[in-house]
Order: structure tokens, then sequence, then C-alpha cells
């Protein structure tokens, strides 16, 4: 039983113990090497991750062959292409490690099943989805109107943890600005700190 999932579970919904032991019976625990795909454009996302350890995250990649970064997700967040895996049909994105990662794996018909049999987890999963609707949204709304600054600054508030563990480019990846802008930035936000 993961307890840091129990913990997340418990932060927006109430849930028994015996609720909660059926619900992680559910799941498939994987390990997950840095550099490792958990999920590759073109195939269908058959499972939503919840990352117990480590930190994956999903990108696509043009025509090009740049990265373009969007989600990062640490200890505690859920990450799937809910796209592909609401709607079985394949992916646009890619996910993988950045560092080694142990997740555990919740297919869709074992999801279904879980909301079925215990109606708290029902509450909880729309909640999580109504957040990530309205997260996406914003970020959209900023990635249009926000100044390379204020999308770095963001940043800092929503993945604090992980400003050390990521290289540069990935943040700026993530930002949609250049290696050379992000470096400025910082310069700029430690000068006034």
């Amino acid at each position: 039983m993961s307890e840091l999932l129990y913990t997340k579970i418990r932060s927006i919904v109430e849930i028994d113990k015996e609720a909660f032991t059926y619900f992680s019976s559910l799941f498939v625990p994987k390990k997950v090497r840095r550099r490792q795909y958990l999920l590759q454009e073109g195939d269908v996302c058959k499972y939503q991750a919840f990352v117990e350890k480590g930190m994956l995250r999903s990108y696509t990649v043009d025509e090009k062959g740049s990265e373009h970064i969007l989600q990062f997700g640490s200890e505690g967040w859920w990450m799937a292409d809910l796209s592909s895996y609401l709607t079985q049909e394949p992916s646009f994105l890619n996910i993988d490690a950045l560092e080694d990662t142990s997740v555990l794996l919740l297919s869709k018909p074992h999801w279904e099943q879980a909301m079925k049999h215990v109606p708290a987890l029902e509450h909880y999963f729309r909640i999580i989805l109504q957040n990530h609707l309205v997260a996406t949204q914003k970020r959209l709304l900023q990635s249009l109107t926000e100044t390379a600054e204020e999308k770095y600054n963001r940043f800092l508030q929503i993945y604090p943890a992980c400003v050390q563990r990521l290289p540069q480019h990935q943040i700026a990846s993530y930002l949609g600005v250049s290696r050379e802008t992000l470096s400025r930035i910082r310069k700029q936000v430690a000068d006034r700190s």
C-alpha cells in the first residue's frame, strides 16, 4: 500500500483503509529507468501513472526535431495522455523518465471499476480531472499573454521542487523560450533576490 497515494487521496476526499486497500490492489507497480519510455507517440495510453518516486515528463516532438514539454510529474503527481487514455486512440505524446522512477500504473478498466465500487474515488478523480482542465486552460492562456519572466515565475510556483532536478534546456522547452532567454531571466531573478 502506497502511503503517498493514500495521503494524496485523503487530502481531497475521505476514504477508509478497506476501500483504499481494494483500490491499491488494482495498480501494477513499475520501475522506469532514466530515459525509458512509459508511452511513445502512436501507442495507445493504457495506464495512468501515479509517481511514487522520481520524475516523468510528457512532451511532443515537432517536424524539426524540437521537443515541446507539456508537463512534468514528480512524487505525488498523476501522469497520462488523458486524450489517448480516455478514447483509447493513439497518443500524440511521449512520456519518459527523467530520473529512475517508481510508478503505480492504473489501467482504464481498473480505473472505471474502482470508481464504480468506491464512490469516494469517483469524487476524487472528478476533482483531479477538473483541476487538470483548469490548469491546462490557465497554462494555455498564460502562454499566449505572459512574458517569459512571468512564465518562469509561474513555473517556480508550480514545480518548486523540480527546479534543481531539471536541466535548463528542459525548463526552457516547457516555458517555450530559448536557453539563452531562460539564462537571462534566471540571472535577473537572482539579481533581484
